[in-house]
């Protein structure tokens, strides 16, 4: 069995305030490409769907869109909920959608959902289990609910309750963080790694595949798998190439594995110079002018109104910031300048945010006026 993991989503972000949603759409696509020729028999999206627990509009259409395209095709599609997802509304109409191959997990309520599919080499367990925390485990075992403190307690009291046919070949969906994998600074963080899962917890299955960790890689050997994400979401991601993992399961124990690269609408890029520098025609000529870049000025005084400069040749520039003597020694000038955004702004992306549509202009006007009456009283 033929089987394409994906993970990490994250439909409607926005990066730096940039809405991801045309990149999104392009490189699903381009997956979409991949499920035709790789001619999969199954799609495993390990959660992360959506960037927030209360989706856009666009962003559910755009999933809408992607899973409708896959089903057509009579593929089915396996997807659990991540730390980003609200698991009672991406689970809605569960049951609806398996008639059509589509398997949502629901919230863990004790029981791990299973589907088992079959092949030339027999029967194939897929297990769905998303995004858990100690208290989801405390609240399914009552009597457990002392001895289950950490993320390890959790897990390893979560996959006891599971019966394995170990004559058969078994693949896990999860959503966390496992021991040894290298984060690139976009996941959620805790101190002391106390969110952490131990590898050793998935010995039984064959496959298991991971969200959670943007970077694509395997974690204590290679069939416990990170798909990592399809599109960058961070400039620390800047050097990954992003790719999606084919897995094909044939007799037990037999697991090959590969990848598949992906190629963004626009990349993001880390550029670093001299205004002038950055500027000349042989710094861009060779590139993606669209593409989203971070720019790292080394000029030891400020260009006057650099940004807006830089924005006729770079049109996506992300971020700007300096580094210089001034910068490195600390002082109390600005090291970073990104987008000019005022207050207005934000209150306007929170709107659309609460009431997905936009601020009507006699509502704009008034919280203009107001922000200009707080500065007044302030200043």
């Amino acid at each position: 069995m033929r089987l394409l993991h994906l993970a990490d989503l994250h439909l409607g972000k926005r990066l730096h305030e940039f809405s991801m949603l045309e990149d999104q759409r392009y490189i699903l696509n381009q997956i979409l490409d991949i499920i035709e020729a790789e001619q999969v028999d199954g799609v495993l999206i390990a959660g992360d769907i959506y960037d927030k627990t209360v989706p856009s509009a666009e962003a559910v259409m755009l999933l809408d869109e992607f899973i409708t395209d896959i089903a057509g095709r009579n593929i089915p599609v396996f997807l659990i909920g991540g730390n980003h997802d609200c698991v009672e509304r991406i689970s809605f109409g569960a049951k609806l959608l398996e008639k059509s191959g589509v398997y949502f997990a629901g919230c863990y309520q004790g029981d791990v959902e299973c589907v088992t599919q079959s092949d030339a080499y027999g029967e194939l367990d897929i297990y769905l289990l998303p995004f858990i925390r100690p208290v989801h485990v405390r609240q399914a075992f009552p009597p457990l609910a002392e001895k289950i403190i950490s993320y390890q307690d959790a897990m390893q009291t979560v996959l006891a309750h599971v019966r394995l046919n170990k004559e058969r070949r078994n693949i896990l969906l999860a959503h966390q963080f496992v021991t040894g994998a290298m984060q690139s600074g976009s996941e959620e963080l805790q101190v002391g790694g106390l969110n952490n899962v131990d590898a050793s917890l998935f010995e039984a299955f064959d496959y298991v595949a991971l969200g959670h960790i943007h970077g694509a890689q395997w974690v204590g050997k290679e069939t416990i798998r990170y798909a990592g994400t399809p599109l960058k979401y961070s400039f620390a991601e800047a050097a990954h190439h992003k790719t999606v993992t084919i897995v094909e399961l044939r007799e037990k124990g037999k697991t090959e594995i590969r990848k598949i690269p992906l190629v963004p609408l626009r990349d993001l890029r880390k550029l670093k110079g001299t205004y002038e520098e950055l500027t000349r025609r042989s710094a861009y000529e060779d590139m993606n002018i669209e593409d989203y870049v971070q720019i790292t000025l080394t000029d030891e005084k400020d260009i006057f109104d650099a940004a807006a400069k830089l924005r006729v040749i770079y049109p996506n520039l992300m971020k700007m910031e300096y580094n210089n003597c001034c910068s490195e020694k600390g002082t109390d000038e600005p090291a970073e300048v990104e987008a000019e955004r005022m207050p207005i702004t934000y209150m306007k992306e929170l709107f659309y945010m609460q009431n997905e549509r936009p601020m009507s202009a006699i509502q704009e006007d008034y919280l203009a006026k107001l922000i200009e009456a707080v500065w007044e009283e302030t200043s």
